[in-house]
């Protein structure tokens, strides 16, 4: 449950995170992994409804997820999509990448090595990392038109179904440190952050969310 004097600092990072990007036919759906099995779930839900005719599911593991995931991310999220009803060859599974600017780049990698043309790509994530995934994405693949997609879900009821509160803090605070501190080292494009993003940035970095913080590299995107 989110504690009550921080819910509306907190809400207002989750709504900054939000792309509320509308769903569209893509050449290919990529399921960035996490610990969220979620976005496998929304992933087939997207290929059901006809929005990719394929996926691509890319994730090694990382620490916060080899615990749920220890064969990997991204091999645990296309059985989940298998589970779904979705069709073996129309998943696709890159099993190396350990951030998100390799998840886009090993992914766009795979697809040249299929032969696979792509100019549409609908990145499938958690709700709180699509600014970031898209921001990395057009740095990195610029050429692709690329929208982002998320189960709408609440704030109190992500927190709720699969996460606990002070994790999902963390992970909002962490992510946007990320959007400035990524486009400054050229890891990803520019986003503008308004100033009341930047004041409930400030004041939940003083309340002591800072586990997901980093000292930014630029091989750790």
């Amino acid at each position: 449950m989110l504690p009550e004097h921080l819910r509306a600092d907190v809400r207002t990072l989750w709504d900054y995170h939000d792309l509320r990007h509308a769903p569209r036919r893509s050449d290919v759906g990529i399921g960035l992994g996490s610990r969220d099995p979620g976005v496998a779930v929304h992933a087939a839900e997207l290929f059901h409804a006809g929005c990719f005719p394929l996926i691509v599911f890319t994730g090694a593991n990382a620490p916060t997820t080899v615990d749920r995931f220890p064969r990997g991310e991204a091999v645990h999220y296309r059985e989940i999509a298998l589970d779904l009803g979705v069709p073996d060859e129309a998943i696709l599974v890159e099993p190396e990448a350990r951030h998100t600017g390799e998840n886009i780049a090993f992914t766009r990698r795979l697809l040249a090595e299929r032969g696979i043309a792509v100019r549409t790509v609908t990145l499938v994530s958690r709700p709180y990392q699509q600014r970031r995934a898209y921001a990395t994405a057009k740095r990195l693949w610029s050429e692709a038109d690329v929208v982002c997609a998320a189960k709408s879900v609440s704030l109190e009821d992500y927190v709720a179904g699969s996460e606990e509160a002070e994790r999902v803090i963390g992970m909002l605070v962490g992510e946007t440190q990320r959007i400035t501190a990524y486009a400054e080292r050229g890891l990803t494009i520019p986003q503008r952050v308004p100033p009341g993003v930047e004041r409930a940035f400030g004041r939940l970095v003083e309340a002591g969310f800072t586990q997901r913080l980093v000292t930014v590299r630029v091989d750790d995107h």
